[in-house]
């Protein structure tokens, strides 16, 4: 009888040492890295998926909604990025001055022309959250045409997007 009491009783005190609690991150608990990623014969939805999910910190075991604790990402060679089908000349951005009949849009062949970064990061914020974390989220987004970036100071961590599911 002794021999199942002390079994018994090992069980609860065991139970009572775990920790069951949820973590919630904060400003303060967050671990913050720098990774960089390489947009080269990348597919630009693909491509702006995981980078969101990276941003927004959702690969990471502390995820919590409403706080910033995603990586800060910098992408290089957006200049060499793929769309695929007829999207260079069907897909169109829209934007608006604010004046009456001011509507202008852009072919992505157009805005590719004009600036090639700015295709990715308006990919890229279209699939952050529409308000002011999700505007706090995107200023963590570096993103450079060329192979060259100015951040090699913060040291990053380079990510291959294709083994990365």
């Amino acid at each position: 009888m002794q021999g199942k009491e002390c079994l018994i009783t090992s069980k609860i005190k065991s139970v009572d040492t775990l920790s069951y609690k949820t973590v919630s991150a904060n400003k303060a608990t967050v671990n913050k890295e720098w990774v960089h990623v390489d947009a080269e014969g990348q597919t630009l939805g693909r491509l702006s998926s995981v980078i969101a999910k990276l941003l927004r910190g959702k690969h990471k075991p502390n995820f919590t909604p409403h706080v910033d604790c995603g990586d800060n990402v910098i992408i290089t060679n957006a200049a060499k990025i793929n769309l695929t089908g007829k999207k260079w000349t069907e897909k169109s951005y829209i934007r608006h001055t604010g004046y009456p009949g001011g509507q202008r849009s852009l072919t992505a062949q157009e805005l590719y022309d004009k600036n090639p970064e700015r295709l990715v990061e308006k990919a890229v914020k279209g699939m952050l959250p529409k308000n002011k974390l999700g505007a706090a989220i995107f200023r963590n987004l570096k993103v450079y045409a060329g192979a060259e970036h100015k951040m090699d100071a913060q040291q990053p961590k380079t990510i291959n997007l294709n083994e990365i599911k």
